[in-house]
């Protein structure tokens, strides 16, 4: 891990925070090389059940690339490691959430994006803002899947922001909250994910975007594919058993 990422495990949810609140977290080497070792840390971490990225300070969850950085290396096109991307260059199997204090711009709506679920303080404020700058955002692919394809058409083509209200409007984000309360939510909501019986968590994410990546009778064939190891699990039977005796599941995720 990089000082300007850090990763801290709390009742088996791993906070992954980048700590560059003075450059509104920008996406400079250290600050990536810091969210690759977080990811890989988390896969791991068999102690972390679900993932939050958030940004330190209040300003800003991520503001992207570090343009500074990027003029005085002369960056051209971003290799395809130059930061990871939770599904297109690294596996992530187990849930994430984005909790976006503050700014997520560019590379950092590149962030929030890239997570399975996405909880707004009201403060924040998202945009793909490389049209303003000569860049480019390929990684907005999947970003009418997301949300609607005309809403999607104005975000890239103006490179404006958008407020957190509008943002959960169109379904970019999940719940908005008060800035003061953002972590908390956040927490509470990783620690119902994480009581879950986690094959079935790590299946039921697996099957979301499916339908997103093949026709819907291939969809069906896959999904009975993901959950067949679910269904002859041990945990399986666990949830049954301890309904019917009256006691919480003790999952062992096998």
């Amino acid at each position: 891990m990089s000082e300007a990422v850090r990763y801290q495990v709390t009742d088996g949810v791993a906070w992954l925070t980048i700590d560059r609140p003075d450059a509104r977290n920008a996406l400079n080497k250290a600050v990536r090389d810091g969210l690759w070792a977080g990811t890989r840390r988390f896969n791991a971490d068999d102690s972390a059940r679900v993932l939050v990225l958030t940004g330190a300070g209040t300003k800003a969850f991520c503001a992207g690339g570090d343009l500074k950085e990027m003029a005085d290396d002369a960056l051209r096109v971003p290799p395809p490691d130059f930061l990871p991307q939770f599904g297109r260059n690294i596996d992530v199997p187990k849930p994430t959430i984005a909790a976006v204090n503050g700014v997520a711009a560019a590379g950092g709506f590149l962030l929030a994006q890239m997570c399975d679920l996405c909880v707004a303080a009201e403060s924040a404020r998202f945009g793909i803002t490389e049209v303003k700058v000569g860049r480019g955002s390929p990684w907005a692919a999947p970003l009418p899947w997301l949300i609607p394809p005309r809403a999607a058409m104005e975000i890239m083509l103006t490179g404006d922001l958008i407020d957190a209200g509008r943002a959960e409007r169109i379904g970019l984000v999940n719940h908005v909250v008060p800035d003061a309360e953002l972590r908390d939510h956040v927490q509470r909501l990783a620690l119902r994910i994480a009581a879950n019986a986690p094959l079935s968590v790590r299946a039921a994410k697996a099957t979301v975007g499916l339908i997103a990546q093949q026709p819907l009778s291939a969809a069906y064939a896959e999904a009975e594919r993901i959950w067949a190891p679910v269904y002859a699990s041990e945990d399986a039977q666990e949830g049954p058993a301890a309904f019917r005796d009256k006691r919480p599941p003790a999952w062992k995720g096998r």
